[in-house]
């Protein structure tokens, strides 16, 4: 069941990266930004890599170093929509809000006692 909230949790957010919209789930926020790509000698090209950005509170609360990575200004950032997830994975909307916010909890408890830990979205 849990999987099956995350995996609704990870298509929600594929979908606003989509339309080029951040989403920020309390540990952090799921983002687009530009980036170069060498294509040839001499030759780049512009594209946008998905990204994950720990939060700043986190990022001090546990002294971790990341690289500073900037949203673009232009855009636009959303919460999770509990309802359209829960929706799509047919679970109510307080069993996956509960699910999203236990996870984060674990992860951040993975975080303070060091742990190294792997998480994926498809």
């Amino acid at each position: 069941e849990i999987c099956k909230i995350w995996s609704g949790v990870s298509r929600y957010i594929y979908r606003q990266l989509l339309q080029k919209t951040a989403v920020e789930i309390g540990a952090g926020t799921f983002a687009l930004v530009p980036v170069h790509a060498s294509v040839e000698e001499g030759s780049v090209l512009p594209v946008e890599r998905p990204v994950f950005i720990l939060s700043k509170p986190l990022r001090m609360f546990y002294n971790l170093e990341c690289d500073e990575i900037k949203i673009p200004d232009e855009t636009l950032t959303v919460q999770l929509d509990f309802e359209e997830i829960a929706a799509e994975t047919h679970f109510r909307r307080e069993i996956v809000e509960q699910c999203v916010e236990e996870t984060l909890l674990c992860f951040a408890g993975a975080l303070r006692d060091n742990k190294e830990v792997e998480f994926s979205f498809r």
